[in-house]
């Protein structure tokens, strides 16, 4: 017992230590905490302003950068500050919302077929290889340009304000499940027929106590990384509806609807571009950079000497 906590000790102090090599990844989870907290932070941040995201001011209309609007104002007189964190909100909550309901669904699909195998594992990979086939944005423009009315959906869930952030958080997790899938099953393939889980099954082990006490914990590594590099996938595809109309409907901002807003006065106030489009941009990468750090600090295989970035 004493010795299994120790080795445990040792490993998670081994991975900690490979990701805070990784320089990049370090730096890029400080950025993402600072996001996310000024993100929470958005009533308090208005409050000490004293603006509103949604109060209309005709009289203030692109004004410059102050003490009373940090980034100015748009068309109609809002803040863009304020604007700019409560978009932070909605495209950092879908992001990590889709990704982790996609994480769930293509980890259940590919753990079923990578430890069942035979028919099942053929139908499920088939199926799986039959949605990646499918051309993504054109797919989802479809699916959200669906009439909910038309779904039999009860008419309070329809009429929601925010019936448009479930939406898009569905549409991306019933698609974006298969690289999960896929990993997930490759390595579950793999546990099945290593020792511990043969001991199991000799005892006489249920398939669901093996697959949840024996091999799903040893999925946590592709999972985790999985996930992390599929937020940024999932808020650039948020962006993009958004931008299309097709997402996150106003009044809730997201930086994909405040892109869409900004895009006829791209030569007259080119910062309300620019604001939502630098954010994108850097929690995309930052979150890229991420899931390369975690891959390298929880690959088994990685060594001590590796050259870190």
């Amino acid at each position: 017992m004493t010795a299994a906590v120790t080795t445990g000790a040792g490993m998670s102090t081994l991975t900690a230590r490979r990701f805070l090599r990784h320089r990049l990844a370090v730096v890029s989870a400080c950025g993402l905490a600072l996001m996310a907290l000024a993100a929470m932070a958005a009533p308090l941040a208005a409050a000490l302003i004293g603006a509103d995201a949604e109060t209309v001011d005709l009289f203030n209309r692109f004004q410059p950068p102050s003490w009373q609007h940090p980034l100015g104002t748009d068309e109609i007189g809002r803040d863009v500050f304020v604007r700019l964190l409560y978009g932070g909100r909605i495209s950092l909550f879908v992001g990590l919302t889709a990704a982790l309901a996609a994480a769930v669904l293509g980890t259940v699909i590919g753990l079923f077929a990578g430890y069942f195998g035979g028919r099942l594992d053929a139908f499920l990979m088939r199926f799986t290889d039959g949605v990646i086939s499918l051309p993504l944005l054109p797919l989802l423009i479809v699916l959200a340009a669906l009439d909910l009315d038309k779904l039999g959906l009860p008419e309070a869930l329809v009429g929601s304000e925010n019936i448009s952030l479930y939406r898009i958080v569905a549409i991306v997790a019933l698609v974006g499940w298969t690289t999960v899938a896929r990993l997930v099953r490759g390595t579950a393939l793999a546990l099945r027929e290593r020792d511990f889980v043969l001991a199991a099954e000799a005892q006489g082990a249920t398939a669901w106590r093996i697959m949840s006490a024996h091999i799903l914990p040893n999925l946590a590594s592709p999972i985790i990384v999985a996930t992390t590099l599929s937020v940024g996938n999932v808020i650039l595809l948020e962006s993009v509806l958004s931008f299309l109309g097709l997402g996150i409907q106003p009044p809730i901002p997201s930086w994909g609807n405040l892109l869409t807003n900004a895009q006829e006065l791209i030569w007259d106030a080119p910062a309300l571009a620019f604001y939502p489009g630098v954010m994108i941009f850097l929690t995309v990468i930052a979150f890229n950079f991420l899931g390369d750090g975690l891959q390298d600090a929880l690959d088994p295989r990685a060594t001590e000497g590796k050259v870190t970035q």
